[in-house]
């Protein structure tokens, strides 16, 4: 994994600046034109045709990352500077969701007449794990299709950890500081270097989605169901092999077994690898403890709505209820059931959740539930120095002192999303959509969550009958919350580009 060097004088873009960040997204499109491979190979022991639109996709990519790679050779010695790696982060995504869409686009399944708007919203939505699909019928698909779905998704959700690592608690954004591996006096001790600590994680990723996939398969899920839903389950993802969803199974504990590998999707990664290494109480930091508690509040109290208002018995409230909670929460977007049909109430309780997030570091999106914890202890201190005016309340975080640096962060993160939430909100109302689609489409987008709510998009249905131009705002709004709103927005910026 590269440097950055945040001390080197920030060169303007035109030259050589950009290729440094030219060769390694061509590395990235290498290895996406290896992923391809699978689901080609898929289609073509199912006989199916589609094997030619993998091939086709496959090729346009490694010529593609070639030809970058050969540009920026030999242009890392001095490592990435901070310009360079914003450049980087939405640069990559971008053009991995772009490759991504070839398959779609060759396919002669579902996308009605290879419309480029649907292809990139629906690799859009698998890379960054968002889970919204402009496809309804899943159950004859090919395999070679949903598997590449699958796979969208959990390089989505490894990439992501990577980012969460290694490139935005060096920027800082919007408090991300307060998670800077390198400097963690707890993270030298098990693995000194970021490489180490990159390559720890991906093992601990593989594992849990290889258990996931062992675990689906044994309680009844076919090898290919099984191998598809681990992958968007650890990612957090939410893509299923059908209309369904998890609808599709009821029996031997299937649902269970997703609700606990999502809520394992939702954790840091980083703390499994302090675990395994020997650190106990790694996975019940400060993050872990406050998520874990939220969780279980919340669907202890729809599953009691749910048996008040009798809709269901006391296992499948229990089960359901855990199951839209945890699903939503960790934005993977899975569902059992269409939960804004059990009414108002459960209505405005999972529009409230679909903002909240998993944990920092984890293949989740949302805001973040430490960014919850800061602000909570901002109001406290704020109200005793309302109560007390000459007190001192010095602020921590994980046993850390908080700095003001954090907290003008999350701060700032909190306004701008809610200032791009409604921004978006209005862009679709103008393109004639109702109000409770627009909303929930745009915090759906924003948070990476899928299912929206209402009919159009809820749980039951999906973003295929939107406007294209609404399917272009909302893979916009896909890739500004995945990757941390500011790392997008800043490209925006006219000074960013000058020397």
């Amino acid at each position: 994994m590269s440097t950055i060097n945040a001390n080197a004088k920030p060169p303007s873009l035109a030259g050589r600046g950009i290729l440094p960040v030219a060769y390694l997204v061509g590395q990235v499109l290498i290895a996406v034109s290896g992923l391809m491979l699978f689901p080609m190979f898929v289609d073509m022991y199912a006989s199916n045709d589609d094997w030619r639109a993998f091939a086709m996709a496959a090729a346009l990519a490694f010529v593609l990352g070639f030809i970058m790679r050969r540009s920026g050779r030999g242009s890392l010695k001095s490592g990435l500077t901070i310009r360079q790696a914003f450049l980087l982060t939405p640069l990559s995504w971008m053009m991995v969701a772009m490759i991504g869409a070839l398959p779609f686009f060759f396919s002669d399944f579902g996308l009605t007449s290879g419309s480029v708007t649907n292809a990139f919203f629906e690799s859009m939505s698998g890379l960054t794990t968002t889970g919204s699909t402009v496809i309804g019928n899943l159950n004859e698909a090919p395999p070679g299709f949903l598997l590449w779905r699958a796979i969208l998704q959990w390089a989505g959700g490894i990439g992501i950890i990577g980012v969460a690592i290694a490139v935005l608690p060096t920027l800082g954004i919007g408090g991300m500081q307060l998670f800077r591996t390198e400097s963690s006096d707890r993270s030298e001790k098990v693995m000194p270097k970021v490489r180490q600590i990159a390559m720890a994680v991906a093992m601990v990723y593989l594992g849990l989605t290889i258990l996931a996939g062992t675990c689906y398969w044994l309680a009844g899920m076919t090898p290919f169901e099984a191998v598809a839903h681990a992958l968007t389950t650890l990612s957090t993802g939410g893509f299923s092999t059908s209309d369904q969803s998890f609808g599709a199974w009821e029996d031997n504990g299937i649902q269970w077994i997703a609700t606990l590998f999502m809520l394992a999707g939702g954790i840091p990664f980083v703390l499994y690898v302090r675990f395994m290494a020997g650190e106990r109480s790694a996975l019940w930091d400060s993050q872990v403890r406050a998520f874990l508690v939220f969780l279980g509040l919340a669907a202890t109290g729809v599953a009691l709505y749910l048996l008040i208002t009798d809709q269901y018995g006391v296992e499948a409230a229990f089960r359901n209820a855990a199951f839209s909670v945890v699903s939503v929460v960790t934005t993977t977007g899975y569902a059992t059931a269409d939960y804004s049909t059990w009414g108002g109430v459960a209505v405005g309780a999972f529009f409230g959740l679909t903002f909240m997030g998993g944990c920092t570091g984890s293949t989740s999106g949302g805001i973040k539930i430490f960014r919850f914890q800061v602000l909570i202890l901002l109001l406290r201190s704020h109200f005793r120095s309302l109560l007390y005016p000459r007190g001192v309340f010095p602020r921590s975080y994980n046993d850390k002192p908080l700095g003001n640096d954090v907290v003008a962060s999350v701060i700032v993160f909190f306004a701008i999303f809610f200032v791009c939430y409604s921004l978006i909100t209005i862009a679709l109302m103008a393109m004639d959509l109702d109000f409770l689609t627009s909303a929930s489409a745009a915090v759906t987008a924003l948070a990476n969550v899928g299912p929206g709510l209402g009919d159009t998009i809820g749980p039951a249905g999906n973003f295929s009958t939107l406007p294209a131009a609404a399917k272009w705002v909302l893979c916009f709004a896909m890739l500004l919350g995945r990757l941390e709103l500011f790392t997008v927005l800043i490209l925006f910026m006219p000074r960013f580009w000058r020397g």
